[in-house]
């Protein structure tokens, strides 16, 4: 796999572990709303920087490299669940549940109206509003321009804004997303320890 395995290498991959896998846990949790899956998707992620890490240990930004790993693997999973249940609905139709009208005044939750942005809108809301990365930042981690980071979470900030129903959302996301349910193993982060940032 083109790895490097040295002492030098293993020590700063170590490291690079021990700085970022809450952060990348935590990021994998809010963009799929699954804590069950969020250590699993940093785990793998951290596994794919690994066997490229001669590559990584030399890139500008190896935390921004981590972070869109982790949004591709996200948007892999979001991809893959969605297949499964329009799979189960083509034999349960019956069961089919309605799906909630998003304008409807019980919308309060700031993590399900997070889920129910479309998959870009929602990275850059979370990456600029939940982990405070800068635009430029969050265009390196997604892969995309600078203006494209302002116009997608400028437009899914406002439609959290609708969805919610309220002012106020920046501050109400960092109430909520700044303490996420997730496993024990990333519980470090509820108190903003282990997510660490390249800027």
């Amino acid at each position: 796999m083109g790895t490097v395995v040295d002492d030098a290498a293993s020590v700063e991959f170590h490291a690079f572990f021990e700085r970022h896998y809450a952060e990348l846990s935590r990021l994998a949790y809010l963009l799929t709303g699954e804590a069950d899956t969020a250590d699993d998707l940093a785990a793998d992620a951290l596994l794919a920087l690994w066997h490229r890490w001669d590559r990584v240990r030399a890139a500008d930004h190896p935390a921004a490299y981590a972070r869109g790993v982790v949004t591709n693997l996200a948007r892999t999973r979001i991809r893959s669940a969605v297949r499964e249940r329009r799979r189960i609905a083509l034999f349960w139709s019956q069961r089919e549940e309605n799906t909630e009208n998003p304008d409807v005044a019980g919308v309060v939750d700031v993590q399900e109206a997070l889920r129910r942005l479309p998959f870009r809108k929602r990275a850059c809301v979370v990456l600029r509003h939940a982990f405070d990365l800068s635009e430029k930042d969050t265009a390196l981690a997604l892969g995309v321009s600078v203006g494209t980071v302002k116009s997608q979470t400028s437009k899914g900030m406002a439609e959290l804004q609708r969805l919610l129903g309220t002012q106020g959302v920046p501050q109400r996301m960092h109430a909520t997303l700044g303490a996420p349910r997730v496993s024990p193993a990333v519980e470090g982060v509820r108190t903003g320890q282990g997510g660490g940032r390249d800027r």
